[in-house]
């Protein structure tokens, strides 16, 4: 591993509980790594350590090989040949874009830096704008500025601190995959902090996911989604509930021979699960994560719920549905399909990946 984080812990003075407790997850060259989680959780704090701005009260940082950070080690960040990028930007508004760019490389000679700066401003799509002022810029321009900069020293590795959060909601997924994309050209290592889900999967080979200090699961997107480690991570990524489901086991003859499991849920049957899935799960009351993208809306369906609250998202709507029973489930449905609040309607589910966790008593808190 290029980057490897081994049982990292940070405390701050006068607190409890550590800000970061015992994470460990690993970059190799070329990486893009993202840590998401709700405000709080640790995610700034470990980008911190990694940059070298907070000293670690457990466990190790170790970059290229060398070990950076330890208990009683600590290398100066300017040692560490780390770039950042930061989420104001920090741009020098008296500067123009290319002596922003070059800020960090004025120990070059002038034609070598005059080079590099050409090719991070090409590298970034704003090869013409060297002789622009920073006001003249729009915020996704000086987000790339930004990055040039932090790339015109050639850092051994590139830290983002929500870089797009002060961009509007529609411009961020965009240039998430525009930074991925200058990221991948470059052969940058980077690790990216954001609380925004779409921006994480745009960029990041591998996410983190993290609560209270703690890494619950780092691994591809899909992963994320799909398998979730935790019921935090279930519950953080996507939009979905927890419904009580039960998984029983049923003869397929009368001597209760070949028997083979269901999984039960208040929308019916959950039908197609692979036999693999089903042999991993234990008979009995469990909670099946049940997402948006996981209930059809059919008419046919003798399953009907009421609509309690609708969400206009262009091409579709996620409806919140109350079952007859009392269950609250999500659905995304085409946005044609433009029903009243308090209409009734059919569902069903089609879950390919059936997620459960042990079940919890009624009004538990997930936390």
């Amino acid at each position: 591993m290029f980057l490897d984080l081994q049982h990292l812990c940070v405390q701050y003075p006068g607190r409890d509980t550590p800000a970061v407790n015992d994470v460990s997850f690993g970059l190799t060259v070329g990486e893009i790594g993202v840590l998401i989680g709700p405000s709080g959780c640790g995610k700034t704090t470990l980008l911190r350590a990694v940059a070298g701005l907070e000293p670690v009260s457990g466990g190790s940082i170790t970059l290229g090989g060398e070990i950076v950070s330890a208990v009683g080690r600590n290398t100066a960040p300017e040692a560490r040949r780390i770039g950042m990028v930061f989420q104001d930007y920090a741009l020098f508004p008296h500067l123009d874009v290319g002596r922003n760019v070059a800020f960090g490389i004025w120990d070059q000679p002038t034609t070598e830096r005059r080079a590099r700066v050409a090719e991070v401003l090409e590298l970034v799509g704003l090869g013409d704008a060297r002789r622009r002022m920073p006001h003249e810029l729009s915020g996704g321009q000086q987000q790339r500025v930004a990055l040039a900069r932090a790339l015109a020293p050639r850092p051994k590795l590139l830290l983002l601190d929500e870089p797009f959060s002060n961009l509007d909601v529609d411009l961020r997924e965009r240039l998430a995959h525009e930074v991925r994309g200058i990221l991948k050209a470059a052969g940058a290592t980077a690790l990216l902090v954001t609380h925004d889900q779409l921006e994480a999967f745009a960029i990041g080979d591998s996410i983190g996911v993290m609560h209270h200090g703690a890494l619950h699961q780092w691994a591809d997107a899909y992963s994320l989604y799909h398998r979730p480690a935790t019921r935090f991570v279930a519950d953080f990524i996507g939009h979905g509930v927890f419904a009580k489901a039960r998984v029983e086991l049923h003869a397929d003859d009368k001597d209760g021979a070949g028997a083979h499991k269901h999984v039960v849920t208040p929308l019916g049957e959950l039908h197609d699960v692979s036999p693999a899935v089903l042999a991993g799960l234990s008979v009995g009351e469990v909670d099946v994560l049940l997402r948006a993208d996981d209930i059809v809306h059919d008419d046919a369906s003798p399953v009907l719920a009421e609509i309690v609250r609708k969400a206009f998202r262009g091409n579709e709507f996620l409806y919140t549905l109350r079952l007859k029973t009392g269950e609250i489930v999500l659905a995304h449905v085409p946005s044609h399909h433009d029903h009243m609040l308090g209409d009734w309607i059919g569902i069903r589910a089609e879950v390919d990946h059936v997620v459960t966790f042990a079940a919890e008593p009624d009004g538990a808190k997930n936390d």
